[in-house]
């Protein structure tokens, strides 16, 4: 109930109400209080805190008139609790007034928007004009309250008014620098937890006020001070509120590319940006706002910061060479022991490398520590990776993204070891990798050469490079991870050149080992360790498959450029034809593979298999230069003698299941090649330079020298070979596709072609046949144990040829598969 003060001595006063006016009494001790508590009374029973102060009040009364026993009692309080017991009424006490405050708020009369905005700004400067204590937390102050008002205000005020259009208030808040002040304030933190209370209102004023602030010099100005204010210290208590704030600037700045410029401090080298409120009007590049108030009409404003200044220590020089303070700030933030702000500090970071501005993306690689943070982040995690790593685990763990991944260390060891260092290694790779993808071009070239040189060079090559063959593999299985997951352009260029070279003249056998990276890995494909072999083998599969050129014109094509794997005489003055062969057609009468202790039965079945192979006649191509499809299709089903086929004793093996998955990766393939500047057609021999020496490549004769034994090798060895040779075949190049996949070529002396290569296989393949007796029925037991038709059981004599036979048969249906889709997407395609 209301009361007059100076008739309440009259009044008949309760307990309770006793209690009530101890409590208005302190509170009225509190200065800048009183003019709000001298007007209302409110009873004790609608404030909880009150009843409980007013029952220990009561309590401790009772225990001090109880005598000895009572006295004890009290004793056994600690001094701990007594000082909660205090800071829980102080508390009370705030809350109370808080109440209060909005009590007076709801029953006073409804003020014009602009006077109630100023009531509550004066309510914040009056209390450091009138303060005498410095020490008590913001909390048990209205400063809070003052700022949440003058917030809902401001909104209030927008949405109001038509778009665009700045209400009094905001003018009032722009022309008499209030930011400015809140930084002031802010900086000194006093009183203390300020800072946190004006980094909400920076954050929550940019969040809800949808008219542009940023241009406005003094928005911008006290925000870029405010900027480096954060990240200043670990782990600060402020830490979550920093971050919403410089999320928020980051935000603005992602939708108004352009006002990153304000952000530069470096301002001999930015250009000079007028801001659109300048344009307008203002000396200070704003609105002079109609108020009809001057700055000598609140003087409170420059008192209250003089005021907060002097309760402080002087700041340190924050002189520092980097003027991009946005992103120092955020990379202070990433060194955060909570993973929540280090998430948001990347999130702020990938923003910011986003922005199209030529200028920040130049500050942003040149005069911060970004790149640094990439890679001695990437570099670290990755040494914290075991020396030995099963490769399947690498292979096999599950996608990461960064920020995304969850994890539980016991869960993790029982897995594998290693699997958490993994995870974060692949989780910072997976950041990378998107933070270049999103950069701005430049910023992108730069970062993504940083991670090269840094990272690669330094680290990876030595492990690559290394003697030990458990460090190879893994290195290796790492290396494949790795350029799996990359999809960045930018990236994976330097990657590629990091492995392949930059070198794009045609390889020479002299220039094999310019390059002793690519040397090596090449090299590995022909490991002695059939486990290293095949992990390199599928690091080159991947390769292939990435949407980058120059994989490509390094490894296969620039060997291939001149057409110089052709015959270079003439029809007329070429050998004439032997039994409708051509002279340089593989005659395995005449091959050395055949011996005298053949017998008779064996030299017909080798020629009527020959007979089978394509014969090189002058009406085998059609007129536009292309060779009837079937011919070649035949030519590859053909290539595998009948004793030695055993796909059709099994259902569901045939050529056309090849069909299917031949046209789905030669359309990706397309996908990926279609804006490369591949010819359409072969280069004209009249064009070409067929009298320079050929040699296929270093990486292509390490692939033909293992197809040559493919009989001798292991299974799993075979299927990545021919896997890899699949790949190339897929590639939609007029003269990668001559050469691996048309029979009818007239080939070089010396030269040879995947399809000679298939030929002089079969060949060994016929003398070996005859000498395994019962060779049909073990080929056929082989094939069933591979697909599961079969149990494992008593092992087979000469089962790694067996399995070789078999791989030998299905590649040459993939080929065949390869060849039909090939030609009838081009005829397709065709007018």
């Amino acid at each position: 109930m209301a009361f007059n003060a100076g008739k309440h001595s009259a009044m008949r006063w309760t307990g309770e109400e006793c209690a009530m006016e101890r409590a208005l009494s302190s509170c009225r001790a509190c200065p800048g209080k009183d003019s709000i508590l001298s007007f209302f009374y409110v009873p004790a029973s609608f404030c909880p805190y009150l009843n409980m102060i007013s029952g220990s009040l009561h309590e401790t009364s009772n225990l001090e008139r109880g005598g000895n026993n009572r006295k004890k009692k009290i004793e056994e309080f600690s001094r701990s609790s007594r000082e909660k017991l205090v800071q829980s009424k102080n508390k009370m006490f705030s809350k109370f007034t808080s109440i209060l405050q909005h009590a007076v708020e709801a029953l006073a009369p409804s003020l014009p928007l602009q006077e109630d905005f100023v009531y509550h700004w004066k309510g914040i400067t009056h209390y450091y004009i009138e303060t005498s204590d410095d020490k008590a937390p913001v909390t048990d102050t209205n400063i809070p309250s003052h700022l949440e008002q003058m917030l809902d205000i401001l909104t209030q005020e927008e949405a109001e008014r038509e778009s665009g259009e700045t209400g009094p208030c905001m003018e009032y808040l722009l022309h008499h620098k209030i930011l400015e002040t809140l930084y002031t304030l802010g900086k000194a933190d006093c009183p203390p937890g300020m800072k946190q209370q004006v980094l909400t209102f920076y954050t929550k004023l940019l969040a809800h006020i949808r008219q542009p602030l940023l241009p406005h010099i003094n928005v911008h100005r006290p925000v870029q001070k405010l900027i480096r204010l954060c990240g200043e210290v670990l782990a600060a208590p402020t830490e979550n509120e920093e971050i919403q704030f410089l999320c928020i600037v980051c935000a603005k700045l992602k939708q108004d590319p352009y006002l990153v410029n304000f952000f530069l401090e470096n301002k001999s080298k930015r250009p000079e940006v007028k801001s659109p409120a300048a344009a307008e009007g203002g000396k200070d590049g704003v609105l002079a706002p109609d108020t009809g108030q001057s700055q000598a009409d609140h003087p409170g404003e420059p008192q209250a910061a003089a005021a907060a200044a002097a309760t402080s220590r002087p700041a340190a020089n924050n002189n520092n060479t980097n003027n991009y303070n946005l992103v120092t700030s955020l990379l202070n933030l990433t060194k955060s022991p909570d993973g929540r702000i280090v998430v948001k500090a990347c999130e702020g970071l990938m923003l910011l490398v986003s922005l199209p501005e030529p200028a920040a993306a130049k500050c942003l690689t040149e005069n911060t520590e970004l790149c640094e943070l990439l890679t001695d982040r990437l570099v670290s995690f990755y040494k914290a990776l075991p020396p030995s790593m099963d490769p399947l685990d690498i292979e096999t763990v599950e996608s990461v993204n960064w920020g995304l991944d969850v994890y539980n260390l016991k869960e993790d060891a029982a897995v594998f070891t290693g699997k958490r260092a993994l995870i974060s290694f692949l989780s910072w790779l997976d950041y990378c990798d998107q933070l270049i993808k999103e950069a701005q071009k430049s910023a992108a070239a730069v970062m993504a050469k940083a991670v090269r040189e840094r990272f690669f060079v330094s680290v990876m090559e030595p492990q690559l490079m290394q003697t030990s063959e458990v460090g190879i593999l893994t290195s290796t299985a790492l290396l494949n991870r790795i350029i799996r997951q990359v999809t960045s352009e930018a990236l994976l260029q330097e990657i590629v050149y990091f492995l392949l070279g930059e070198d794009k003249e045609a390889e020479t056998l002299a220039t094999v080992a310019q390059n002793p990276l690519r040397h090596r890995l090449i090299e590995h494909c022909d490991h002695l360790s059939d486990e290293i072999s095949i992990m390199t083998l599928r690091l080159f599969e991947q390769l292939i498959q990435k949407p980058d050129q120059h994989i490509l014109h390094s490894l296969v094509l620039r060997g291939l450029e001149e057409r110089n794997y052709l015959e270079n005489k003439p029809q007329e003055e070429r050998e004439p034809l032997e039994n409708g062969q051509p002279h340089d057609a593989v005659d395995l009468e005449e091959d050395p593979l055949f011996g005298d202790d053949l017998s008779p039965d064996s030299r017909l079945s080798g020629s009527d298999w020959l007979g089978s192979s394509p014969q090189h006649s002058p009406d085998h191509s059609k007129s536009d230069g292309k060779t009837e499809v079937h011919k070649i299709v035949n030519s590859f089903l053909c290539l595998v003698p009948d004793e030695a086929k055993s796909s059709y004793h099994v259902e569901g093996t045939g050529y056309d299941t090849y069909l299917r998955d031949a046209h789905r990766q030669f359309r990706d393939f397309c996908g990926v090649c279609q804006r490369w500047d591949w010819r359409g057609s072969p280069k004209p021999l009249e064009k070409c330079n067929l009298d320079m020496p050929f040699f296929e490549g270093h990486f292509l004769k390490v692939l033909f020298d293992r197809m040559g034994r493919i009989l001798d090798q292991p299974y799993d060895v075979n299927l990545q070979v021919t896997a890899v040779l699949s790949k190339l075949s897929l590639l939609p190049h007029p003269h990668l596709h001559e050469y691996l996949l048309d029979p009818y070529i007239s080939l070089a002396p010396g030269c040879r072609s995947l399809f000679s290569v298939i030929v002089r296989v079969v060949g060994d393949l016929m003398l070996r046949i005859h000498r395994i007796p019962d060779f049909t029925p073990k080929l056929l037991l082989v094939r069933k144990r591979l697909l599961g038709l079969e149990p494992e059981g008593v092992t087979v004599d000469h089962s790694t040829l067996l399995e070789g036979v078999i791989v030998l048969e299905e590649f040459c249906k993939e080929l065949a598969a390869i060849a039909f889709v090939k030609y009838h997407a081009a005829a397709s395609s065709s007018p």
